[in-house]
């Protein structure tokens, strides 16, 4: 038996969880030495009869099933003894042993923010959730959400609109979609971003399952933007985790007369930032943004000096687009003018590449060029070009 084939097993026990598992990890060397250890081994790190008995004959269908689905080039399982597991949700209290993965797993190291709200989002609550999705993502962050209705699918749809990326997780398998009207804006997902969860495949939806991946949406994220929410919307304890994970809480106020903006005022009143625009997010959260961009980075020339075939435990796929690099461009510009000298001391890429990918992002209507050689994000700057002068140069 081999590592992916015991993770696979280990992962359907029932009643396992990532505990579990940790502390599997922690008096084994492998979760494939774990599972040779036997039934009495097993009892001693809290698994339930039900666990021991699933170990002891599993269903090999199951496990046929789950390795076949990985052979797919966008198919993978992040394991939290991996490298390529996300640096940010790995630090979380109840951090999840493991994340299926349809997409590019690379994703998941992309600064991002969190976006959620209620599934009946008003008309306004729909366009705020759109519009600072939009903006954010032309910033450089990934948004993610969780794909329901409403307010979560307004934000993963704006900002793949925008030409960025973004992230569901899911609170069923990832090979399954719910809700179901949403089947193409998964496949976008998978095709710019990623759907992810840790629940195995082939595992349905159940009202337990959605508040417990919250606390992935929030652990994955540098900041969690409330846009509408009931007093007791499942946005709430999103959150609550958030601010429990020491993540930024943002919360955008509407009229005392909609209910659906009292969970956002009773966040508020409870210490979350009220915001008005992007600006505001974009004010906190850079400095953290430039810190796990550095991550990235890192993570990036490791990638890219392997010259073995990586086990399907680990990211699996480079980077699809060049988005990655003018992310760390981006996070290392800031929001004030900066030059190319600035940006490679920041960013540690060498001046041609960035000279190349700020021409880029010019020609996009990401950056403008100032005066004295300076280049700033537009939207930030009453002095930035036109997008007219832009892209005449």
């Amino acid at each position: 038996m081999n590592e992916v084939e015991a993770w696979l097993i280990w992962l359907r026990a029932p009643n396992t969880g990532g505990a579990r598992l940790r502390r599997a990890l922690m008096r084994f060397e492998s979760l494939a030495e774990a599972y040779r250890a036997g039934a009495s081994a097993w009892r001693t790190i809290g698994l339930s009869d039900e666990a021991v008995q699933w170990l002891k004959l599993p269903d090999g269908s199951r496990i046929e099933r789950d390795l076949r689905w990985l052979e797919s080039a966008d198919n993978h399982l992040l394991t939290c003894d991996s490298p390529d597991f996300p640096s940010l949700l790995q630090r979380i209290p109840g951090a999840p042993a493991a994340l299926f993965v349809r997409g590019d797993p690379i994703t998941l190291w992309q600064p991002q923010v969190a976006i959620v709200g209620s599934r009946n989002a008003s008309p306004g609550g729909l366009a705020l959730a759109r519009d600072f999705a939009a903006t954010l993502s032309r910033a450089g962050f990934c948004i993610t959400s969780g794909m329901a209705d409403g307010v979560d699918g307004a934000a993963h749809t704006a900002a793949l609109d925008a030409g960025g990326h973004s992230i569901a997780v899911l609170g069923t398998g990832v090979d399954l979609v719910y809700p179901r009207k949403h089947d193409r804006l998964a496949a976008r997902l998978q095709q710019h971003g990623a759907l992810i969860s840790e629940f195995p495949l082939q595992t349905p939806g159940a009202p337990e399952h959605f508040p417990r991946r919250n606390r992935i949406i929030s652990g994955l994220s540098l900041g969690t933007l409330v846009v509408e929410a009931g007093v007791h919307s499942g946005s709430l304890i999103t959150a609550r985790l958030a601010a429990e994970q020491g993540r930024e809480v943002f919360a955008i106020p509407g009229s005392v007369h909609n209910p659906m903006a009292r969970g956002c005022h009773r966040l508020i009143r409870d210490g979350a930032k009220l915001v008005e625009n992007a600006m505001d997010l974009l004010e906190e959260l850079a400095p953290l943004a430039a810190q796990l961009a550095a991550d990235l980075r890192s993570r990036l020339d490791d990638l890219q000096t392997l010259d073995t075939t990586p086990e399907p435990t680990q990211i699996s796929s480079r980077p699809r687009e060049s988005g990655d690099g003018a992310l760390l461009v981006l996070a290392a510009m800031g929001f004030d003018p900066v030059d190319i000298d600035t940006i490679v001391d920041r960013s540690g890429l060498t001046a041609a590449t960035i000279s190349s990918m700020l021409t880029t992002l010019e020609l996009d209507g990401a950056v403008a060029m100032l005066g004295g050689s300076c280049y700033q994000r537009v939207g930030f700057s009453t002095n930035a070009a036109p997008s007219s002068a832009r892209k005449s140069r």
